[in-house]
């Protein structure tokens, strides 16, 4: 039997079990601490990770999937590719740079966010060179600590498909075109990594699992054939994850040359294991990804020793059974940043839940006990623990909820429409609102101060009592109400003060769900969230908002919108139960916030924000199961409205800008009014409307990037929205930031808010006297 244990981390979460990077971040940004500082939070970061895979027995340990923001903008800097409005001038970037393309300066606005990561802008005229050496000395740090690592890159095709063309270049700039260019980098990286000792090599190309035309195809082949010789010597990995490779694109990646590991998501990609039994090339190792690294469940240790054995009889078929054996390696299904850190550091989660997870920390360990399962090392008391929590999991009374299942299961067949169309509607709103028209709004949070944090900490910690609670959170509302008066802001929010996060803050009060104290994950930056988990039926127990929005419309005659979070959001930002299919799960929310939704309605709050800023997030890769998703998604949306009276006017809203390929499913949401994200992207949004959309409800594209501390001027503001009415009717729009105020400090909100109402008049004066 073989004894060669081949264990693999894709890459792993990098802000630290307490948030330690986070916090060194926003230090350095607020200049309470210097580059130092930071620079030995995140060396002790790294070590700390590369010991613990050390320890763990894990074979390959990656390097490099360490990132100050995110590693697309990493590529960015190590291939120099720094628009020129940042003004660098050559040489290894630094921090100032860096940050400024991730987060704007007073000067300069950010690059474009989308999915999490900084969009690279390039074109013809880009000076590529060799400018961020982070990916050698990450590796020389790691060797220095005793641990021979595989680096980890972006891989060139996946960078340049994840790009746009850089402004003032033409839409139809072949960014492939620019492949030879980039080559001459990854050479001189990759030679450096060499040189350096580096025996493997991890190209992470997620864009392979892409519906990719023939030419995109074809760039791999040309990229790799490119890189063939300065990759001679090494063990080089392709890393793809997050769904299936289509059978042309397995069959590319197969016989790519100097290529001889290719990475497969094996939890999401379930169809690739059918390519693979019918056509993995002899010899080459097959880095099988059977742990999940965007779930916390745990997992299955029986079924995935079982596919791997099935898998041993592929690998090296016909090669000697001692090298068959390291030709398999055990990998997550993708990089664990996706999921929480450690499960060690959750003293309070329910021990029986608890027994059903595994966070980052317990992957690597799945990882590792799954290796040695397969070289003949089976821990047999590992495995038994192991089904037993699962077994305990499948049986739990709290799982189910039959009354839950009934009503959900009653919703697939029935379409939930509003009884009329929006047009009629929104002239009963205005009947009874009488908004001006390019009416002002925020889109729902207000910034959350320390004070704000310190009072919801001590409540959740019984130090201050309810009364006390509920008298201090009022007085922040009256503040943001006030404010937003002064500011003559025509429909007001409350701020948020009482939320912790938009989905944390009703998964707490659903049942179904469960909660971690340290459960965090990186969201983009320095931004994490802390998911809920689903783990049983959801249901509402009692309202969950109506409280709040009643005492914030009591507070003024101007209309205060109830802000609810959507059901899709929800689900997608949430670590979802694996029991059952997503939208069965997406339908139980669904009922959940249509109660709540009609108990607002009752208690007189006639505008009603329904948040679903991850619609577009939870898109499969694969075309093919678009229209899938859409379906249930956009059904989902309007079961939580379906039963309110026309005068209740229904907003939406949704974050990141790439909305041109759903917009026919975002006109189907049926919502009155939609905000939507759209400053970053140059007013690519925008695009849609020209190209003869048509859109009749209310619009609200953002008008200034809240991502960034900078405050635009209500000339920029003004001529934002002048863009807009080129392409969108004038008593449609609607003017507002962005996204929530939440993360940003009065200083700036006040004052971008005062230059975006201004402008906001300045063209009703305008719109006017044009008449």
């Amino acid at each position: 039997m073989p004894t060669e244990m081949a264990s693999h981390i894709v890459g792993y979460p990098r802000m630290g079990p307490k948030r330690e990077l986070k916090f060194a971040l926003e230090s350095f940004w607020d200049g309470k601490s210097s580059a130092e500082d930071l620079q030995k939070v995140s060396a002790d970061l790294r070590s700390s990770i590369w010991k613990q895979m050390t320890d763990a027995g894990i074979k390959h340990i990656p390097s490099n999937t360490f990132s100050y923001y995110d590693q697309v903008l990493d590529t960015t800097a190590l291939l120099g590719a720094v628009p020129p409005r940042y003004g660098w001038n050559g040489g290894e970037i630094g921090f100032d740079t860096y940050f400024s393309m991730a987060r704007g300066n007073a000067s300069v606005p950010a690059m474009e966010m989308t999915n999490h990561f900084i969009v690279p802008e390039l074109g013809p005229d880009v000076n590529f060179s060799y400018a961020s050496h982070k990916a050698v000395e990450e590796y020389k740090e790691a060797k220095a600590l005793g641990v021979d690592t595989v680096p980890v890159l972006v891989g060139p095709v996946s960078y340049l498909l994840l790009s746009k063309p850089a402004k003032g270049v033409e839409k139809t700039f072949s960014l492939l075109s620019l492949l030879p260019k980039i080559l001459l980098v990854y050479k001189e990286v990759v030679s450096e990594l060499k040189a350096a000792g580096a025996s493997w090599i991890q190209f992470d190309e997620p864009t392979l699992v892409l519906d990719l035309e023939s030419d995109k195809l074809q760039a791999f082949t040309d990229a790799y054939s490119e890189l063939e010789s300065t990759l001679s010597g090494l063990n080089v990995l392709i890393e793809t994850y997050f769904a299936d490779v289509p059978a042309a694109a397995f069959k590319i990646l197969t016989s790519l040359k100097g290529v001889n590991a290719y990475g497969f998501d094996l939890v999401r990609g379930t169809k690739t294991l059918d390519l693979i039994k019918s056509e993995f090339p002899k010899g080459k190792y097959l880095f099988a990804g059977l742990v999940d690294g965007r779930n916390i469940w745990a997992n299955d240790l029986s079924a995935s020793l079982s596919t791997l054995l099935t898998l041993e009889g592929i690998v090296g078929k016909g090669i000697q059974l001692f090298v068959r054996a390291d030709k398999l390696v055990v990998s997550t299904s993708t990089s664990l940043l996706h999921t929480a850190v450690d499960l060690v550091n959750e003293t309070k989660l329910d021990q029986e839940i608890k027994s059903w997870l595994a966070f980052a920390a317990q992957k690597i360990v799945e990882v590792n006990a799954l290796a040695k399962a397969l070289a003949g090392h089976k821990d047999e008391a590992f495995f038994s623990a192991n089904a037993a929590a699962l077994a305990s999991r499948k049986s739990s009374p709290r799982v189910t909820n039959e009354a839950v299942q009934k009503a959900a299961a009653a919703l697939k067949d029935s379409d939930h429409r509003r009884a009329t169309n929006v047009s009629a509607r929104l002239d009963a709103q205005q009947k009874k609102l009488n908004l001006p028209i390019l009416p002002t709004t925020t889109i729902g949070s207000f910034p959350q101060t320390i004070e704000l944090r310190r009072v919801r900490r001590e409540y959740k910690a019984k130090k201050i009592s309810e009364e006390e609670y509920v008298k201090a959170i009022k007085e922040e509302i009256n503040k943001v109400v006030k404010l937003q008066e002064e500011l003559d802001i025509d429909v007001l929010v409350h701020g948020e003060p009482e939320r912790n996060d938009m989905v944390e803050y009703f998964g707490e009060q659903l049942s179904g769900f469960a909660f971690t104290a340290n459960g965090w994950v990186q969201s983009y930056g320095s931004r994490c969230v802390k998911p809920p988990i689903i783990y049983g039926d959801v249901s509402r127990p009692k309202p969950m908002t109506v409280f709040w929005s009643s005492a914030a419309q009591s507070m003024t005659a101007r209309p205060m919108k109830g802000m609810l979070t959507g059901p899709v959001t929800i689900l997608n930002w949430s670590f979802v139960r694996n029991d059952q299919p997503r939208f069965e799960t997406t339908y139980q929310i669904a009922l959940a916030i249509k109660d709540e939704v009609e108990d607002l309605e009752k208690a007189g709050i006639s505008v009603i924000q329904i948040d679903e800023a991850a619609l577009r997030e939870g898109l499969p890769l694969r075309k093919s199961e678009h229209a899938f998703y859409l379906d249930w998604a956009v059904h989902s949306f309007r079961i939580t409205n379906s039963g309110v009276q026309d005068t209740t006017q229904i907003h939406t809203h949704m974050c990141y800008s790439n909305f041109n390929d759903i917009i026919h499913s975002i006109i189907d949401m049926d919502a009155d009014v939609i905000t939507i994200e759209n400053s970053r992207s140059d007013e690519k949004l925008l695009s849609v409307f020209r190209e003869g959309v048509k859109y009749g409800a209310g619009i609200g594209p953002g008008v200034y990037d809240i991502h960034s501390p900078r405050i635009p001027s209500t000339d920029e503001i003004a001529d934002r929205i002048n863009k807009m009415l080129a392409v969108l009717e004038t008593n449609i729009l609607w003017v507002n930031p962005d996204c929530g105020l939440k993360t940003r400090k009065y200083t700036e909100v006040k004052p971008a808010l005062s230059n975006m109402v201004a402008a906001a008049k300045l063209l009703r004066t305008q719109l006017a006297s044009a008449k």
